[in-house]
């Protein structure tokens, strides 16, 4: 399985993409490079509220202080959304995430002006999961 991107190297290959169809598709392909999450961590602890797909979200500070962000969802496009969302938060402490503003990132690849409302809301019920979850690490 591939490596997800970096935060920077997302927003190039984001650019590349010609058009919002290949933009889709790429999306769906960072979800499909996300490590399968355990059949234990589908359960209603991890799920996520606001999302009209099926989400889930594992969160767990490491050792170093580090937050390692798992998830899945059962609709392909979400699942890349989700990878999004991990590729913006990686190698952040619980504190660097409560006090990162995602948004700008979402604006600078036009994303939440191409997605469905529902998908928007559940993009927006998943930052503020992980936001809350990481709060009450830190």
């Amino acid at each position: 399985m591939a490596a997800l991107p970096d935060r920077d190297k997302l927003l190039r290959n984001f650019t590349r993409c010609a058009n919002w169809e290949e933009k889709y598709l790429y999306i769906i392909e960072l979800g499909q490079r996300l490590p399968v999450l355990s059949e234990e961590a589908h359960n209603p602890e991890n799920i996520i509220q606001g999302c009209q797909s099926q989400v889930w979200i594992v969160m767990r500070q490491n050792d170093d202080g580090v937050i390692e962000l798992q998830g899945d969802s059962d609709a392909a496009i979400v699942k890349g959304l989700v990878a999004v969302v991990f590729i913006l938060y990686h190698q952040m402490s619980a504190q660097d995430i409560v006090a990162f503003d995602i948004r700008p990132w979402f604006e600078q690849m036009a994303l939440t002006q191409h997605l469905t409302p529902s998908r928007s809301q559940g993009l927006e019920a998943m930052i503020r999961a992980i936001r809350s979850k990481a709060a009450n690490i830190s």
